[in-house]
């Protein structure tokens, strides 16, 4: 897949999927939310005060006579609990951030009785179309899990491919990154990396194929990778680039976003179901985005 156009364009209309927006009176969740409705992607659930969604809603041109639009009408506090119940009781497939911090929502998300908890970790995952590359890229985990460990790591990194798998990717490449493509005691990266990859060949973690540690370079380019002398068929070519700290993944995640300018769709996998967390300073295009790639991560 080379653009997140494309994404949105194998979003399966024939079986039109339901997004519970949690507290929607937000100018830009709801300009997005009459883009997917244009382009046939989904119906919404608009969760939160009425009055507060009529009026943005105004703003941001919905019609919400339309067909595929109903106002779940909640108290602003209550809103991400009725949002998640909507998925619970199978009225939705998806869940989306709309004007709610994120930890308002996440705390409706983890709850014991109608929460979405799946068994392993939460984790993000983002899907970068970067200029001047020919294929999309994911990385995770830029927002969810400061340090992982190995255990985690695991549950990371079957999250992302889960997303990939339903995107489209048969077998995706993951790159568990390091500062250097060789195990180095003085570095636990390159030990988690080494054993993920070992791991992958002997059937521990299936679907995809892992090699590391691979510094950003060669995993990305395989002029760097060759020149290194790193022959894998992940190396140059990974299609999932997997973190060792949250750090790491901000600086990444920034620098694709305020130096090459990249369009980003990102999820929040390992629920139950899917949930769109994009940031409130997000763009409705990257919104649709996200939609689009939550929609595909949904599919049974």
């Amino acid at each position: 897949m080379k653009s997140l156009d494309e994404l949105i364009q194998r979003v399966d209309q024939s079986n039109v999927k339901t997004v519970a927006v949690a507290q929607a009176a937000d100018e830009e969740v709801l300009k997005a939310v009459k883009q997917a409705l244009d382009k046939g992607l989904a119906s919404f659930l608009l969760v939160g005060e009425s009055i507060q969604i009529e009026q943005v809603a105004r703003t941001a041109e919905l019609d919400l006579d339309q067909a595929g639009v109903e106002i779940v009408s909640c108290e602003e506090s209550k809103a991400a609990m009725e949002a998640v119940k909507s998925v619970h009781e199978q009225k939705a497939h998806v869940v989306m951030k709309g004007h709610i911090d994120t930890k308002s929502l996440l705390k409706a998300v983890l709850n014991k009785e109608f929460g979405l908890r799946g068994k392993g970790v939460l984790s993000h995952v983002a899907l970068f179309e970067v200029p001047g590359r020919d294929n999309l890229i994911f990385l995770t985990d830029s927002a969810m899990n400061i340090a992982p460990s190995l255990e985690e790591k695991v549950h990371i990194l079957n999250n992302a491919v889960h997303v990939a798998r339903k995107a489209g990717w048969k077998q995706p490449k993951v790159a568990p990154l390091a500062a250097v493509e060789v195990v180095n005691p003085a570095m636990p990266a390159t030990h988690d990396a080494a054993i993920l990859t070992q791991m992958n060949r002997r059937g521990q973690i299936k679907d995809c194929l892992v090699d590391g540690p691979l510094a950003f370079d060669n995993a990305v380019d395989r002029d760097a990778a060759e020149q290194k002398g790193v022959q894998s068929e992940v190396a140059g070519q990974a299609d999932i680039l997997l973190v060792p700290t949250i750090e790491v993944a901000n600086a990444l995640y920034k620098s694709f976003m305020y130096f090459a300018n990249a369009k980003v769709a990102a999820v929040i996998s390992g629920a139950k179901a899917p949930i769109v967390l994009t940031s409130r300073a997000d763009t409705a295009e990257s919104k649709v985005y996200s939609l689009a790639l939550a929609l595909q991560s949904s599919n049974s």
